[in-house]
């Protein structure tokens, strides 16, 4: 979806159902969530009746621990979530997770966001802030871990475990990995003659997009590729051409840069001049993304570029995955591979936050990471996974579970915004301006710099 996917088409919901509760309460005893000893006491006199000194006569054991996730993932993303979370809690009585799905990952931050307003929040949350870790909103996850002699950090993709650090604490647990592949229709490419592993350039790929495109009239009735909305995509390939965000000393922004504004142009003239691409925009939730990966299922455009969480929702036997193409003269591509990330609202109650730690921890295990891999297309997060026999089997017959593995190998790093965002919102407007306005690229990253740097220079002061 985006980087938070950006789910993905799979993490897309077109319908959603609306949230109706507020957030589980804060105001719960701080404790553990592990479920209590039961023993009879020790101080019961010798003459004590047989049912005075039973089991039933000590402490009571403790309810359950009821805690509430939020999430914004729907179709196969969704129902597989649902699955790990009803197999957690039938695996133990400690912890019960009561799932409140969200439109997107925006959505879910929007909440969020109100929800820690109020002072009532959900112990557990998909999403990740760092601003908000610095200003105390998330809760460190560093004792919670120690505490664990099952976690295994050292198992834990490193790059994955690092994203999640603030300023050297862990905030944040990814929950699996994602990177932007290509997907394409077999037929269309056997029609025009065309192989997968012949599409390594962005130059190739234009030209066979060309080729396979069909027009009518003067309309294009079938496209050769569709770009995903967003200036995710267009940044992927600014990055595989070697550009960058920001100066090495981080007090320049460079997206004015010719890296940028050649590649911008080159994606702006492919969808409103030659017309052999196109994007959908806009829309409910992850609306965009289905259509999308909808006109590649039926029909109507060769390929498209999506997240590897698509998987789940795609079939197969009509197409086949291949990494993002790199750029001639350049080398490999080089496109984010980012971990989607958990955290724990810092105004939880330590008996939920410990709950929530609980949860986390499940659903990374390696033979659920193995499961979230297999039925989704996103990464293990655990170098473990990998070794599991189930996971192992299916990529015998899947091979496109592989293509995300591969292609994050020699992925570049997610943009950490120093602004708290201000850079990443001005990349949004430039991309909307180039891909929906037909706006020159050099003029629509001209003003998202000016934005950008004016922001970052706030900081830098």
């Amino acid at each position: 979806m985006k980087t938070m996917k950006k789910t993905t088409a799979g993490l897309a919901i077109a319908t959603i159902m609306a949230l109706t509760a507020c957030g589980s309460s804060n105001s719960g005893n701080a404790g553990s969530a592990a479920s209590p000893s039961v023993a009879p006491s020790s101080e019961a006199p010798a003459s004590a009746s047989a049912s005075e000194t039973s089991p039933a006569s000590a402490e009571t054991p403790k309810e359950p621990v009821t805690i509430e996730f939020w999430y914004g993932l729907g179709g196969k993303l969704g129902e597989n979530m649902q699955t790990l979370i009803d197999k957690f809690n039938a695996s133990q009585q400690e912890v019960i997770v009561k799932p409140v799905v969200q439109g997107d990952y925006s959505e879910t931050e929007k909440k969020l966001q109100a929800a820690i307003a109020s002072g009532t929040v959900p112990a557990a949350v998909l999403s990740s802030n760092v601003d908000w870790a610095r200003k105390g909103y998330y809760a460190s996850l560093d004792e919670l871990i120690a505490a664990s002699a099952d976690f295994n950090k050292d198992d834990v993709i490193p790059t994955f475990l690092e994203q999640g650090k603030v300023d050297g604490k862990q905030y944040f647990l990814p929950m699996y990995g994602t990177t932007q592949v290509m997907y394409y229709r077999k037929d269309a490419l056997e029609k025009a003659g065309l192989k997968p592993e012949d599409l390594k350039t962005w130059e190739v790929l234009a030209k066979a997009a060309e080729k396979m495109t069909v027009k009518e009239g003067g309309k294009t009735t079938f496209y050769g590729w569709e770009p995903m909305w967003g200036y995710d995509n267009m940044m992927d390939a600014v990055l595989s051409k070697g550009g960058k965000i920001l100066s090495d000393d981080g007090k320049t922004v460079l997206i004015d840069s010719p890296e940028w504004v050649d590649t911008w142009e080159l994606f702006r003239k492919w969808i409103h001049d030659d017309k052999i691409m196109r994007i959908h925009s806009g829309g409910q939730g992850w609306e965009y993304w289905y259509k999308t990966i909808d006109d590649v299922m039926k029909g109507q455009a060769a390929g498209y570029t999506g997240s590897s969480g698509d998987q789940g929702d795609l079939d197969f036997k009509v197409v086949g995955a291949m990494e993002q193409p790199g750029w001639e003269g350049v080398g490999s591509g080089k496109p984010v591979a980012q971990a989607i990330m958990a955290g724990i609202p810092a105004k939880a109650s330590a008996e939920q936050q410990a709950a929530a730690f609980k949860w986390f921890q499940y659903f990374m295990s390696a033979e659920n990471t193995a499961f979230w891999s297999m039925n989704t297309g996103y990464i293990a997060v655990r170098q473990s996974a990998q070794e599991d026999p189930a996971f192992v089997e299916f990529g015998k017959t899947n091979p496109q579970i592989t293509i995300p593995l591969k292609q994050a190998a020699h992925g570049s790093s997610p943009f950490a915004d120093p602004t708290g965002g201000k850079i990443s919102d001005a990349l949004k407007v430039a991309a909307d301006n180039v891909q929906i306005k037909n706006m020159p690229a050099a003029q629509a990253l001209k003003a998202a710099k000016e934005t950008a740097q004016r922001e970052l220079d706030r900081i830098n002061k």
